[in-house]
């Protein structure tokens, strides 16, 4: 990400920041005998944000070695104001309320009427170790996908056509992948057709979804009884693998899942810093539906 990229993402987290802190204020309840602190800061919310989100569009693979290599060595002109690495660690922490409500009204994508969701795991720790991991317990949960049995949590994720994220929602390990589907916040913001996979096949939510307006598009099994399908859906179905290709950017470009979390407020500060920084990336994995002629395709 070049300089004026980042100069580009801090103005919009400081613009953000200046609308969203004094309504935070408002809400603050006042405990009786305790003095808060009004001190500024030497680096302001708006840094840190800007730097998490910098952290997933870059090639580095822990925080502590970003934060100290890059940022504190290779980028004092931008960021003049470095604090140690334990207080980056706590401030981080304390922006994860913004990063969340950033990540839910600006950064989200819209829906076009022609969706993909899917799952996938975010591995806490190795299934082996489940039994005595700490940091995870009672948020995570043994779960099961295609790759076999995992400890940690599932992702749910909802895809335009352009390959942005529109909706998501974390869910422990074994939570049924149509579980989210059956909830009216997940769905409110979705039309027209959601194309899945097999895991998703129930006829009571197909029926449901069909009510409010959204078509349930999937393949079918192997013991099923064939149905007619218009032949453009069966060839963008084709195409819902692209999904697959956004859940690998997140894990091996973005870092959204590692082991090392050593507390569920780092965890989830993490992954909403990630999914930002994958929205605001300019050039995302496409489903390429305009090479498809209409014309040609006979139902």
């Amino acid at each position: 990400m070049n300089t004026a990229n980042i100069v580009e993402i801090y103005c919009i987290f400081d613009e953000f920041c200046k609308i969203f802190d004094p309504e935070l204020k408002k809400h603050l309840i006042d405990v009786p005998g305790k003095h808060r602190r009004n001190r500024k800061s030497r680096v302001s919310d708006a840094e840190i944000m800007t730097m998490l989100v910098l952290f997933h569009t870059s090639h580095f693979r822990d925080l502590k070695t970003f934060y100290l290599g890059y940022i504190c060595q290779h980028m004092r002109s931008e960021f003049p104001n470095s604090i140690s690495y334990n207080r980056f660690v706590e401030r981080q922490t304390k922006v994860a309320l913004h990063l969340l409500l950033f990540l839910q009204t600006c950064a989200l994508g819209k829906c076009t009427g022609m969706s993909v969701i899917d799952s996938t795991p975010l591995v806490s720790c190795h299934i082996k170790r489940a039994h005595m991991h700490k940091t995870m317990r009672g948020w995570a949960a043994k779960g099961k996908c295609t790759m076999g049995w995992f400890y940690g949590f599932k992702l749910h994720l909802v895809i335009n056509d352009k390959a942005e994220i529109i909706q998501w929602m974390l869910t422990p390990g074994n939570v049924d992948d149509r579980e989210p589907l059956k909830n009216e916040k997940f769905t409110k913001c979705l039309f027209g057709k959601l194309f899945a996979d097999r895991g998703y096949i129930s006829q009571s939510l197909f029926d449901m979804l069909f009510v409010d307006g959204l078509h349930l598009v999937t393949k079918i099994k192997k013991n099923m009884k064939n149905s007619l399908m218009n032949l453009y859906d069966k060839i963008i179905l084709r195409k819902r693998a692209v999904i697959e290709t956004v859940n690998d950017e997140l894990k091996n470009v973005c870092c959204i899942e590692h082991t090392r979390h050593r507390s569920i407020d780092n965890f989830a500060v993490n992954l909403f810093a990630a999914l930002i920084a994958y929205n605001l990336m300019p050039k995302k994995p496409q489903m390429n539906i305009e090479i498809i002629d209409k014309s040609r395709i006979i139902a």
